[in-house]
């Protein structure tokens, strides 16, 4: 048989991590160090290598059932390859230095399994339940795989030039940054997105570092329907994405 899917043949890179192509990672297992893969995305293996449900602390359980954010990951080990891909998504690999990384828990694809991960509250002026108020906080010395939704913007924080992303476009920051959530608004108005702009909620980073940005928002268009009510209708609280409407499912 002949055809040009061939030229999509196995990758014979040498390196633990590596990319297959732009949306798939290729992990090389060697049977002594395991890793942490997002459940549900193995779409390919060779070798022997198993799968098994990552065990969710007490206080990891309590976490996510307060803010939704959190890893559902499972323990990949063995000899052999594995291929991990997530919905099409973009991946992308970062070396976490002891600084450590910040990350909405949503684009994490896999991780070493020595790196820790908790989760933390991003400061709000005004305290709304919704994207960017929690994010997963990753230290340690390792290798994480981030997902995006087409290609990423990579900015560069100094503190002579600090950075405002949208709260529901932003992906991942230096730990060591300082973080504000606030409206773009001061006035009255700040239940609500900002006139006919549909510009609501950013993240201000100041400090020395970077963050990430992909091309997508996460909420509704302005005026969507979810539910009812004002808070529906802004993509605020229960309605929010950390609320009902996991997935981005937007109807």
């Amino acid at each position: 048989m002949q055809s040009s899917l061939f030229a999509h043949n196995d990758s014979q890179n040498q390196e633990r991590w590596s990319l297959q192509n732009k949306q798939m990672l290729r992990i090389a297992l060697e049977g002594h160090d395991d890793i942490l893969a997002r459940k549900g995305t193995m779409v390919a293996y060779q070798g022997l290598v198993e799968f098994d449900a990552e065990y969710q602390s007490n206080q990891q359980g309590r976490a996510r059932a307060h803010t939704g954010e959190g890893l559902d990951l499972m323990r990949c080990h063995g000899q052999g390859t594995v291929y991990l891909a997530n919905l099409g998504q973009y991946v992308h690999l970062v070396d976490v230095e002891q600084d450590g990384l910040t990350v909405d828990s949503g684009y994490v694809l896999a991780m070493d399994s020595s790196l820790h991960h908790e989760v933390i509250a991003v400061d709000s002026l005004y305290g709304i339940a919704g994207s960017g108020k929690y994010q997963l906080n990753i230290t340690g010395r390792g290798r994480v795989a981030l997902m995006t939704s087409g290609a990423p913007l990579m900015m560069q924080v100094t503190p002579d030039r600090y950075v405002n992303c949208d709260s529901d476009a932003i992906v991942a920051w230096s730990t060591g940054l300082r973080v504000q959530m606030q409206a773009q608004t001061h006035s009255s108005g700040v239940w609500r997105r900002r006139g006919s702009t549909g510009e609501g909620w950013e993240l201000s980073f100041m400090g020395s570092g970077f963050a990430l940005v992909q091309p997508s928002e996460l909420l509704p268009p302005q005026h969507a329907q979810i539910g009812s009510g004002l808070a529906a209708q802004y993509g605020m609280g229960q309605q929010g994405v950390r609320g009902q409407n996991q997935g981005n499912a937007w109807s």
